[in-house]
């Protein structure tokens, strides 16, 4: 039998035990009064193939997420590995986050990150309260996808490579 220590679950012992699972990075964005907007997404997972769902988690405090909610069309972008300084620009809290970030847009104002391993060209499903985040399963309307490209990995907060075992 395994005895867990006892100790208080707080935001930090969530966020180093959350760590301990490596995830993929995507990009959410799309067009907003002419510009890009976006961020950085490592809570992205497949959810049903029929219909095409996938699901990103949001922040409840997110000022990105208020802009791109209404939208009907989002790009979602696969990041590829190397593409770690494009996640910290997404990522930043304030400032030009597309600075030196290449990127292009579709007909519907999705925008996608160039050079990324998948690209889903999305609209919101539904959206799930959970928490100080909401669960927004998205509905996947086109895609494109390269699997000889390496994703980037973030795991125990770095970004990392995937080996061959």
């Amino acid at each position: 039998m395994i005895e867990l220590p006892a100790q208080e679950v707080g935001p930090d012992q969530l966020r180093a035990a959350f760590g301990c699972f490596p995830s993929g990075v995507t990009a959410v964005c799309a067009m907003v009064d002419g510009e890009p907007t976006g961020m950085a997404a490592s809570s992205f997972t497949s959810v049903s193939m029929d219909p095409a769902l996938v699901s990103i988690c949001i922040q409840n405090s997110s000022r990105t997420w208020r802009q791109l909610r209404s939208l009907l069309r989002l790009g979602v972008s696969v990041l590829a590995s190397g593409q770690d300084p494009d996640c910290r620009n997404l990522a930043r809290p304030a400032g030009d986050r597309f600075q030196d970030v290449p990127w292009g847009q579709n007909a519907d104002g999705s925008v996608f990150i160039e050079g990324a391993a998948a690209w889903l060209n999305c609209g919101i499903h539904t959206v799930v309260p959970a928490g100080d985040h909401a669960i927004v399963l998205l509905r996947v309307h086109e895609l494109w996808c390269d699997a000889a490209v390496e994703p980037l990995v973030f795991h125990g907060s770095k970004f990392r490579t995937l080996a061959i075992a």
